[in-house]
């Protein structure tokens, strides 16, 4: 397949309908990171494995500008970045049977009772990822919030397609079960434990 340069930015009209090798131009696996925050995390994975894809999402607009700025400044190539619902986009326009690994590290946990219903990590939404995910897929997930960890771990351990493996893992950039995403340091600086769990699709 010929390589082609796209836009890093990927605008919502490109999302309608899409597929990877369309959008990277190449076929090469894809890993996506939902909640990039500042993409430390996403930098380095992309500059580790430039034999990889790789597409953030990140819904903050500051933090969405901050993450393009900072992948346009590295000349990564094998990165594209969007603003959007990750739910919306994992639920509706994830091409199925599709992604490499799938990385979600401190989604907001909406502590508030009321808040609860807004939380990215739910049944329908654990659902679409598990038939996102490619069969062996990876998906790696870490907090600091213990209450949402505890759902979160109920929902993917009781889920049949998907069986736990070790977090640490540094085919999928994680090394003395550190990530050295900007909240993490941020937290472990404030004494926080790190709650981590990842699984695989059977």
């Amino acid at each position: 397949m010929t390589e082609r340069k796209p836009s890093l930015a990927v605008g919502p009209a490109e999302l309608e309908a899409f597929t990877w090798p369309e959008m990277f131009g190449n076929d090469r696996p894809v890993e996506l990171e939902i909640g990039t925050g500042k993409a430390a995390f996403l930098l380095r994975r992309a500059r580790a494995r430039p034999d990889h894809n790789f597409f953030g999402i990140e819904w903050a607009s500051k933090y969405y500008r901050f993450a393009v700025d900072r992948m346009e400044r590295w000349k990564v190539s094998n990165v594209r970045m969007a603003r959007i619902d990750g739910g919306h986009f994992m639920r509706v326009l994830c091409p199925r049977e599709s992604l490499a690994a799938l990385h979600i590290y401190h989604p907001d946990p909406w502590p508030k009772r009321r808040q609860q219903k807004r939380r990215l990590i739910q049944p329908v939404f654990v659902e679409a990822a598990v038939q996102c995910l490619r069969h062996g897929g990876h998906w790696a997930v870490q907090t600091d919030h213990a209450e949402y960890f505890d759902v979160i771990r109920a929902l993917l351990l009781g889920h049949p397609e998907l069986y736990q493996t070790p977090f640490d893992d540094p085919e999928f950039g994680v090394e003395a079960a550190r990530l050295a995403t900007n909240y993490e340091i941020k937290y472990l600086r404030e004494g926080r434990r790190m709650h981590q769990l990842a699984v695989r699709r059977r």
